[in-house]
């Protein structure tokens, strides 16, 4: 890690937080001119397509195993293929956003829980109470949308349930497995990965049909720069620099941040119960993450 990067790890967490939670707000803008997996899987060809370039340029400077590179796509099939595809088909047949949110937020209690039996992270006591606040805080924040949208069976909870499993596998992956490679040349095998089974479901499922409204054009540039690349980027590096359950805490604080921009772009109101559960979801990250950075030291 070169000395900069070190320099700026610290500020890493807020800003991943920060750009992860735009991706609600974008895919909002987008959904409406693109069924999601064919949307996904424009997103997944661009990002390939401006990552290619320099990944190439590495493999043909320095040279890298085929291993590392299997082992970074199928992380990202489950990263980013499995987790946004089962999520986006959720909510497109009828999952309301509010349980979407509740059932995201056991992401970090499933990665704790495989990185516990696979890399053998220790969960102190005070770890797993972060856990716990954590997910309380979540409910709070989507409370007040849980009795909105349409209803809801396992036809859309089993979908999302499986993209929540799915990015829990592929975080817990890309610690144990892909170790030594570069961070762009892993994202972009990543996608590659990731493109197959987005693809293919949507030409299996899907029309196919793409509005290229002005929205959409804007809303597919700003996912695939700011979180294929950038927030993604991000996060590779937190996981290789910390703990993977730790890492994982910090989508508890997602809900809290969308629902902030919800409020300043699109008038939604926030409400008493709303602004507990984020100031009760940063004190469960707070505390998860407080346990890993004082068993670091």
């Amino acid at each position: 890690m070169s000395g900069l990067t070190q320099r700026l790890l610290p500020a890493f967490p807020v800003l991943f937080v920060l750009l992860w939670s735009t991706g609600f707000v974008g895919a909002r803008y987008a959904m409406p001119h693109a069924e999601p997996f064919t949307f996904l899987a424009l997103r997944f060809a661009l990002a390939i397509l401006l990552l290619l370039p320099v990944a190439l340029y590495l493999l043909r400077r320095r040279g890298v195993p085929l291993r590392p590179l299997g082992h970074a796509a199928f992380a990202g099939s489950l990263i980013h293929g499995v987790y946004l595809g089962g999520v986006f088909f959720a909510v497109r047949h009828g999952l309301p956003a509010g349980i979407t949110a509740l059932v995201a937020g056991l992401q970090p209690f499933f990665t704790a829980l495989i990185a516990r039996a696979s890399l053998g992270e220790r969960l102190t006591r005070r770890h797993q109470t972060g856990l716990a606040i954590g997910l309380v805080g979540v409910f709070l924040v989507v409370a007040p949308k849980l009795g909105t949208g349409a209803a809801f069976g396992p036809a859309t909870l089993v979908p999302a349930l499986i993209g929540v499993v799915a990015i829990a596998l592929g975080t817990v992956w890309q610690k144990r497995f892909v170790t030594g490679l570069d961070l762009r040349v892993g994202a972009c095998a990543q996608y590659v990965g990731a493109l197959v089974p987005v693809a293919l479901a949507a030409f299996l499922f899907e029309t196919m049909r793409v509005d290229w409204t002005l929205e959409l054009v804007l809303s597919l540039a700003w996912l695939t720069l700011a979180l294929s690349i950038g927030a993604v980027m991000l996060l590779l590096v937190l996981i290789r620099n910390g703990s993977v359950s730790s890492v994982a805490s910090l989508f508890y604080l997602v809900p809290s941040v969308t629902a902030l921009m919800a409020f300043v772009l699109f008038g939604e109101r926030l409400t008493a119960v709303q602004l507990l559960g984020m100031l009760v979801a940063a004190a469960g990250v707070w505390l998860a993450t407080r346990t890993s950075a004082r068993r670091r030291e």
